[in-house]
């Protein structure tokens, strides 16, 4: 199957995806530092370069594209029809990446939080937010 755009929009509408400061990401952010949490934004010398680095509690939080990093099961991640030889591996080495970063965090004695795209849409998005300080601070605790 071809694709449905020219090579030209095709590359413009790629160009406007953000790898960093999603709105996903922007609505943790807003919400952790709203409760007083205080933050490092994808620090280079950590696997995976997370999103969020809590250095006080030492904990990372990585926020997910269900898409870009294949959610499993999740609504919001449709395998494209078009061009799959190109998405299926880049998709599976995206969830690849992402599962070796997490150990290797681990490993460096982080704790680490991801979330969902999908866990922040309108429906969920009090719930996931809510629970996230909490969550947080719990870590430290044990």
């Amino acid at each position: 199957m071809t694709d449905k755009h020219s090579k030209e929009t095709r590359s413009y509408n790629m160009s406007q995806i953000r790898s960093k400061d999603t709105k996903p990401e922007l609505q943790v952010r807003k919400y952790l530092f709203s409760q007083g949490f205080r933050y490092r934004l994808n620090v280079r010398n950590l696997p995976g370069k997370p999103d969020l680095v809590l250095p006080k509690y030492n904990t990372v939080i990585m926020v997910h594209g269900c898409f870009w990093h294949g959610h499993k099961g999740c609504r919001y991640f449709i395998l494209p029809k078009s061009n799959q030889s190109y998405w299926v591996p880049k998709i599976d080495r995206n969830i690849s990446r992402d599962k070796d970063s997490k150990q290797k965090l681990l490993a460096l004695g982080w704790q680490v939080l991801e979330i969902w795209e999908c866990e922040l849409k309108k429906d969920k998005v009090q719930e996931t937010l809510k629970n996230l300080p909490d969550f947080i601070k719990n870590i430290l605790i044990t």
